[in-house]
């Protein structure tokens, strides 16, 4: 099996060039471009995953609902569809775009794209992709913080935009459901 290639980029966003997945991941700090795709359903529950045990980064941490590469010539919006239907099921969403921002760890560095949506679907995890997912309520995150129970990408992003303005969000766009 051939190994994944992803573009590679600048801090707008610019592909500038292409690397393999275990380039990217090597510690190489070669930035490349990921979605984030954070899954509401109608009462404000944030639906979450447990990474695989076979993953390379971060495996058995609960996650973002939906997280991936964004392959070479696809859209973040693009990739944030395919991902949704490759680890959950979900399909046909309203995607609302909330920022780009760079995560860098001690292995990688990459220009996260955030998306969330609201949605009457039931996730349907891919068990090739995803261990275990299901629905949180916000304050069943806020007390788990910081107890490595979550990816730190995740609670990055939940900082960065998901505890900010969160029922404002929601409450804007329940009606795309």
């Amino acid at each position: 099996m051939q190994e994944e290639i992803f573009p590679l980029v600048d801090e707008q966003g610019n592909v500038i060039g292409q690397a393999t997945r275990s380039q990217c991941h090597s510690g190489s700090m070669l930035l490349h471009p990921v979605i984030h795709l954070h899954v509401f359903n109608e009462e404000g529950k944030l639906y979450m995953q447990k990474r695989s045990s076979t993953k390379d980064i971060q495996p058995d941490k609960w996650d973002s609902s939906v997280g991936g590469h964004i392959d070479l010539n696809e859209s973040p919006s693009e990739a944030a569809s395919r991902e949704a239907g490759e680890e959950i099921g979900l399909n046909d969403l309203t995607l609302h775009y909330l920022d780009k921002y760079i995560i860098e760890t001690d292995r990688e560095r990459e220009l996260t794209y955030c998306f969330y949506t609201i949605t009457n679907q039931i996730p349907q995890i891919d068990l090739k992709e995803v261990s275990d997912g299901r629905f949180w309520e916000i304050s069943e995150i806020k007390n788990q913080l910081g107890k490595d129970i979550f990816t730190p990408n995740f609670e990055l992003d939940f900082g960065h935009f998901l505890s900010k303005g969160l029922d404002h969000l929601l409450k804007e766009n329940m009606n795309s459901i």
